[in-house]
């Protein structure tokens, strides 16, 4: 059953992409669970970009009765009547015995990303919600990007972009993504360790309504270097970075010991925290919320967030996917867009009100 309502206050509603993510994972399935939720359909509408066979096809797994309407990926717009309409790539099918990274999971799930970008882009939709992709078979497809933040980059020519991960009450934002733990130090700069911390500032005002963010700042070296002890990278990279954000009005404080800062920032003491390296930052976000974390891309001019979590090939089909995360990621674009929408309207009021 689809849902029609013409009415103002729907038409007036944040317009959220979700893209299916590789179809032999469990992007589907906690995609469908999640819009399940009444509260989330009654919050946004929805566009997903994805293929309508393999919706329908885990909707029965869930037993669930399919409530979306169905168009052609190659003529989505804004005002579909449906709170979920399915852009349907029809023209791709998946074979029911395949399990796993694929070469056609890699190819499907590539574009279904390519189209969601380029459509908030255009402004057809106001955020992007990506569900999960299996890098490995984006490389089988002979895809240049390793995963998601890149394209998102690549395609908005952004020349800085970070990942940062929402768990509850804690946000981080990571200075070095996927990089292997003893080659950190070869890229590890102080813009590297900057600009995070400047991204970051910029977002918790735009997306989080906070008019002046505090930012504590990880160390890199157990006990934060103890004065040169057990490294210098504290000394020589990160508190020049700090003083340089500083210098531009931002409240970060540090280097703080990693053991500490993110206790501290969960109860209060910073709005968020900036992390030297992809798993100082990640223990503490899945120790605190695995089935809810959300990861956001910042410094990019579209709205992505995306669950936290990867493809869980091993329980595809078994109905024990945890939407949890999904959820959290859709609710969260959807606080994003309307934090900058209202922020608009305020700014445009304001310019109005200076030229009267």
């Amino acid at each position: 059953m689809t849902e029609n309502n013409h009415n103002n206050s729907i038409r007036e509603q944040p317009v959220i992409g979700i893209t299916m993510g590789d179809p032999l994972g469990i992007g589907p399935e906690v995609l469908v669970k999640a819009l399940m939720a009444p509260e989330i359909r009654r919050a946004a509408k929805f566009i997903v970009f994805g293929m309508n066979e393999q919706l329908v096809y885990v909707a029965d797994k869930a037993e669930l009765e399919p409530f979306w309407g169905r168009h052609q990926h190659e003529k989505i717009s804004r005002d579909y009547p449906f709170k979920v309409v399915v852009a349907d790539y029809d023209e791709y099918s998946v074979p029911p015995w395949m399990k796993g990274p694929s070469r056609i999971g890699g190819k499907t799930s590539t574009r279904f990303c390519l189209d969601a970008i380029e459509a908030a882009k255009a402004g057809i939709i106001d955020a992007v919600v990506t569900a999960p992709i299996s890098k490995t078979s984006w490389k089988m497809a002979g895809v240049k990007w390793p995963g998601h933040t890149e394209m998102l980059a690549s395609r908005c020519k952004s020349k800085r972009k970070v990942m940062m991960f929402i768990a509850g009450p804690l946000k981080v934002a990571l200075a070095t993504i996927h990089e292997a733990l003893f080659d950190v130090r070869h890229k590890f700069t102080i813009g590297c360790v900057f600009e995070p911390i400047d991204l970051l500032n910029t977002a918790l005002k735009e997306y989080f309504d906070l008019s002046e963010p505090r930012i504590g700042v990880a160390a890199l070296n157990p006990h934060a270097g103890e004065n040169g002890q057990f490294g210098d990278e504290e000394k020589r990279i990160i508190s020049p970075a700090i003083m340089l954000a500083q210098e531009q009005g931002i409240k970060c404080y540090g280097p703080f010991p990693a053991d500490t800062l993110f206790l501290q920032t969960v109860q209060g003491k910073f709005d968020a925290a900036v992390a030297m390296y992809h798993d100082q930052g990640m223990i503490p976000v899945k120790l605190l919320a695995f089935e809810s974390a959300v990861n956001v891309t910042i410094g990019i001019p579209i709205i992505r967030t995306s669950p936290a979590h990867g493809t869980a090939f091993d329980i595809v089909g078994r109905n024990r996917a945890n939407p949890s995360s999904m959820k959290c990621a859709i609710k969260t674009a959807i606080h994003m867009v309307n934090v900058r929408k209202h922020k608009a309207a305020e700014n445009r009021c304001v310019g109005k009100n200076q030229r009267q």
